[in-house]
């Protein structure tokens, strides 16, 4: 696996605590956001669909500590858009591993070797590199020439530093399961600590609406990869209940809450992957949130997700509530063929409201949240 002993220990300790303490729904992961602007515009994002004046805000390093806090999860995964462009993102990363969060920092990676000095290596950071296959693959992904080669000289890089690296791989329709596999074996022979994988979400506002997966070729291209991973030894980061529910063998529901997402509108809702509104602060996101109205079979959005920010904590507590679910899968590996376990019917979903311009406009003429910032020169 791609997790330390150490880092699932304390998750582990964690997860016991809030079931001790009877705690029906908390985060593992918060997804902290500390600006939308990207160096890049890949086809399958809906991430960056902003006007100017929301893309040059910035979260200030007391606003991200004050999530940090506030939500209480043992990870926390730095995203955006390009996290490295943030001015002060190395006083942000030090904020959290001072309060011994482990730290993902999701990057491209073409800034990442001109910012390394910025950054000490540790147990608790780590710079999860975004690569969506082989280099064609990847390339086309992110719409520019190049970007593959560079992330490998990063990652070379950073690793020569002494850090840890990991890499985070979405995967669209049309790819093809021996081209996966063949990127897994490259990337684990490059020495990194963990990959991340998972199918690529259909954002609304994507450039590219042709090649989301649907969930029964979500289910059919994992059984795939799988099947031609079943001797090789990649270190994925991700419980084995989660990796079985990709291959079609447990019918799961998502847990949005698990992954929270605080960017600088405030507290997403419902999910990082889906934005419908914000609450102004956790507790009111977990409390307010209407969280029946979401996920797969209750929303047309969420018809096709299987994305691990909304699964992950799902198979996490199952695991933990029954951890003998995982001794066949370590004994015999994940089963790649027969019959696949029933899916989540579809037809009661209430249908997709559009809300983004909405969202978008009374956002544009706010201001910012107390705290942020905003840097119209992006770096």
């Amino acid at each position: 696996m791609g997790v330390r002993l150490s880092q699932q220990l304390r998750i582990g300790a964690y997860i016991l605590k809030q079931r001790l303490s009877g705690v029906r729904r908390y985060p593992l992961v918060l997804m902290l956001e500390p600006l939308f602007r990207c160096n890049l515009a890949c086809a399958g994002c809906g991430k960056i669909d902003y006007p100017d004046s929301i893309l040059d805000r910035r979260m200030s390093v007391a606003e991200a500590t004050a999530a940090v806090e506030e939500c209480g999860a043992p990870v926390v995964s730095i995203a955006g858009g390009e996290p490295l462009i943030h001015r002060e993102i190395d006083r942000i990363v030090d904020a959290v591993v001072a309060r011994r969060r482990y730290v993902y920092l999701c990057t491209n990676a073409l800034l990442l070797e001109k910012k390394l000095d910025l950054f000490e290596p540790g147990p608790f950071l780590s710079f999860s590199i975004h690569l969506d296959g082989p280099r064609a693959v990847h390339d086309r992904s992110v719409c520019r020439e190049g970007v593959y080669d560079a992330a490998l000289g990063a990652l070379a890089a950073a690793r020569a530093r002494g850090f840890r690296v990991s890499v985070n791989c979405t995967l669209f329709d049309g790819v093809d399961a021996g081209e996966v596999a063949d990127f897994f074996d490259t990337v684990t022979g490059l020495g990194v600590d963990g990959i991340t994988v998972s199918p690529g979400y259909a954002y609304e506002r994507a450039p590219d609406q042709q090649h989301f997966l649907n969930r029964h070729k979500t289910r059919a291209l994992f059984r795939a990869v799988f099947a031609r991973g079943r001797r090789r030894r990649w270190p994925l980061s991700h419980s084995a209940l989660y990796l079985d529910f990709l291959a079609g063998n447990r019918s799961y529901r998502c847990t949005p809450w698990g992954n929270p997402t605080r960017n600088v509108f405030g507290w997403q809702r419902p999910c990082y992957l889906l934005g419908e509104g914000y609450a102004p602060s956790f507790r009111a996101l977990m409390e307010e949130t209407d969280w029946d109205s979401y996920g797969t079979g209750n929303y047309q959005k969420c018809a096709d997700c299987m994305a691990h920010c909304g699964y992950e904590a799902t198979a996490v507590a199952d695991l933990a509530a029954h951890p003998w679910k995982a001794v066949p899968i370590a004994l015999s590996g994940i089963r790649t063929e027969g019959e696949m376990a029933p899916d989540i019917p579809l037809g009661d979903a209430r249908p997709a409201e559009d809300v983004f311009a909405g969202l978008v406009a009374e956002r544009a003429g706010a201001q910012p949240p107390a705290g942020s910032s905003a840097n119209p020169s992006g770096q």
